[in-house]
């Protein structure tokens, strides 16, 4: 029988890129969760390249973050996200975003993916992230 799982929101997060984005996952049967944490000094090197998955809902927890709908193009549709914003992404949508820092210099977002994002790798480990970088 399936039981109740406990996912502190700022807690235990893993290294990702040193002294920029930290993150961790958690998976049910059909659903992810994740948190990233992007903060300065090296946090704003580390934009996310375009990408889709299903739909996802991300709540800005601290600082702010502008999300583009598309291939990051002049002309691509942008929503800001501030503070206590949530934003709903349809499935299938190819999305990527730019942070902007709260005075702690800090950037945190706590998604929710449905289904499941099997790319995030074992829950146990760092978790996979759409970095520009790794193209």
């Amino acid at each position: 029988m399936a039981r109740c799982r406990l996912f502190a929101i700022d807690d235990t997060l893993k290294e990702i890129s040193a002294n920029g984005l930290y993150g961790k996952h958690l998976f049910g049967t059909d659903i992810s969760v994740s948190v990233v944490k992007f903060v300065l000094p090296n946090g704003p090197d580390l934009p996310a390249k375009s990408h889709d998955h299903g739909e996802e809902i991300s709540l800005q927890v601290e600082g702010g973050c502008s999300v583009g709908e598309g291939e990051g193009d002049t002309g691509d549709s942008v929503t800001i996200l501030r503070e206590g914003d949530v934003l709903v992404i349809p499935a299938g949508t190819r999305h990527y975003g730019f942070n902007s820092y709260s005075e702690n210099g800090v950037s945190l977002r706590l998604n929710v993916v449905t289904p499941a994002r099997e790319e995030f790798g074992p829950e146990h480990e760092a978790p996979y992230y759409p970095l520009k970088e790794q193209e």
